[in-house]
């Protein structure tokens, strides 16, 4: 449910708030469950230059791919994520099929 009082980066930051630890989200599922299914870059530029306390960590491509912009590139990704005690493939992604988070009502 789209809060349509609220901003779209507000919306998005509020959705990232809740993304459980060792759990995730994808760029364009934020994005559509904010209103905007087509804005998956738009939530991207939003991690990118958003609130940095925030759990953007949980949050990667439609594959469970890591984000080369995360601060650290796909390695700094990494290793924040590892330290939340999930495992990252070599190839630098998560079992999304496994760990995508679906929020009970947004």
């Amino acid at each position: 449910m789209v809060d349509n009082n609220l901003s779209f980066k507000n919306l998005v930051e509020e959705l990232v708030t809740q993304i459980p630890k060792g759990r995730f989200m994808t760029y364009g599922q934020i994005a559509a469950l904010c209103g905007r299914p087509n804005g998956a870059r738009q939530v991207g530029g939003i991690a990118h230059f958003g609130d940095p306390s925030l759990p953007w960590q949980r949050v990667v491509n439609k594959n469970g791919g890591l984000a080369s912009g995360y601060p650290g590139g796909k390695i700094g990704h990494k290793n924040i994520l590892r330290a939340e005690g999930v495992v990252v493939s070599i190839d630098y992604k998560v079992n999304i099929k496994d760990l995508i988070w679906w929020p009970k009502q947004f």
